[in-house]
């Protein structure tokens, strides 16, 4: 009932918001605006309230903090600053964000400090770049998820547009347009080093990782061709296409194959196995705007290093059993080993093999201009679990956006959603851009 009666509060928000700025004019150009600047700094600040309806009988449950309390439901507090900055001197330019955050529950009262990206780059010519320092790279053409995303961050599907926290290497652009069908060539090498104090969290230490991405425009067609050398990582290289059919239709795509790599495997009893393999994952996709402004995003994403239905009803198992013994005074020797597995690849947002992404949004709802609701819906089609997240959002108000979001989670016992911490998820923001 909480959740209902917050639901129906904040949704009275944004339409208010809506009525407020409903007469809104115009800005006025001015060329200054676009002159570069030696100096720019911006960012926004963010406030978020989440409340949560706790899902006792799923496994993350069990795994976090709130399994040991009892409790069905949560609330969450957030605040958010980020900052962005450039400084610009000849050839040279330095670029930062940075992010700061205090987040408040019943359970935890937490900050965060973390310098998103931070990098000194030089452009002797407009056709050539280099730079060195922490840059979140963006490869890739799908929208909720980059099988060659190789040197990045993964994207978190349920909001693949906000910022990552990069890493730390060194890379050029070099760029050719060689003319007629063959518009553009680009080629970018990287090197991200992997060591105790740098990018620690990205694999094996003391490797350099190669990494490169050759980018083609043909004939009006998006092409890249991605490939990492072997290092923290296994080897692995792809490729990625965006098209347009017409010039309301566009498709995409991305390809990868990774090298011999380990993945934990556990049964329900916690005998832990390393499993050696080769994978193959993929994406296909498309984006289509209607005649009423009206846009529609379908994927379908192939994970070939995701757990089969097996395995992750195995350590579905596990965690029912290890949580049982816990509670009944036998140690958390076993729940432990849970929570150890459950921060790695079976813990990640989608640990399975196939899921299908769907997302409608219509601009200016209503005849309400900057108002944009949508709907988004994820499916593991292996086992027909599913999360349905309607939203509303509204621009209107100058450098002001608030968000309203419902996320919905259904799925049988041992299923993807169905074992995920909470059934349901209340989500407002209001974020200020400055």
């Amino acid at each position: 009932m909480r959740l209902v009666r917050r639901l129906r509060l904040s949704g009275l928000l944004i339409p208010l918001a809506c009525t407020t700025a409903a007469v809104a004019q115009e800005p006025a150009f001015d060329a200054s605006q676009f002159e570069k600047k030696p100096f720019e700094l911006g960012g926004y600040l963010e406030f978020k309230q989440e409340d949560f309806a706790l899902n006792p009988s799923g496994a993350f449950y069990k795994l976090g903090d709130v399994g040991a309390t009892g409790r069905d439901s949560l609330d969450r507090s957030t605040g958010t600053l980020q900052l962005a900055g450039k400084l610009r001197h000849g050839i040279g330019t330095f670029d930062f964000r940075t992010s700061s955050s205090l987040q408040r529950d019943q359970l935890t009262h937490d900050h965060a400090n973390t310098l998103f990206e931070a990098a000194y780059s030089l452009r002797p010519d407009p056709h050539f770049t280099v730079e060195a320092g922490k840059r979140a790279l963006r490869w890739g053409k799908g929208y909720a998820w980059n099988p060659i995303g190789f040197v990045e961050r993964p994207k978190d599907p349920n909001d693949p547009n906000v910022a990552r926290e990069g890493l730390w290497m060194a890379d050029a652009d070099i760029i050719f347009n060689p003319g007629g069908s063959l518009q553009t060539v680009a080629f970018t090498p990287v090197l991200l080093p992997v060591s105790s104090r740098v990018n620690g969290d990205f694999g094996a230490r003391d490797h350099l990782n190669p990494a490169a991405k050759l980018y083609l425009l043909y004939r009006d067609v998006d092409i890249d061709f991605a490939w990492q050398g072997k290092g923290s990582r296994a080897a692995r290289f792809g490729m990625d296409f965006s098209a347009n059919l017409v010039s309301n239709l566009e498709i995409h795509g991305e390809w990868a194959r990774i090298g011999p790599s380990p993945q934990p495997v556990t049964d329900a009893a916690g005998q832990v196995t390393t499993r050696v393999a080769s994978a193959t994952s993929l994406l296909f996709g498309l984006r289509y705007l209607t005649a009423r402004d009206t846009t529609y995003i379908a994927e379908y994403f192939r994970n070939g290093s995701g757990y089969s239905d097996d395995d992750l009803r195995q350590f579905y198992g596990l965690v029912d059993t290890a949580f049982a013994q816990a509670q009944q005074g036998g140690g958390a020797l076993l729940l432990q080993k849970a929570r150890t597995l459950g921060q790695g690849g079976y813990g990640r947002p989608n640990p399975g093999t196939d899921y299908l992404y769907l997302r409608a949004q219509q601009k200016d709802a209503l005849g309400i201009v900057y108002f944009q609701p949508a709907l988004t819906a994820m499916v593991n089609l292996r086992d027909g679990s599913w999360q349905m997240t309607p939203e509303l959002q509204y621009t209107g108000i100058n450098n002001l956006e608030l968000r309203l979001r419902l996320f919905v989670l259904h799925g049988d016992s041992e299923s993807d959603f169905g074992e995920k911490q909470n059934t349901r998820k209340l989500e407002f923001y209001a974020r200020y851009d400055f």
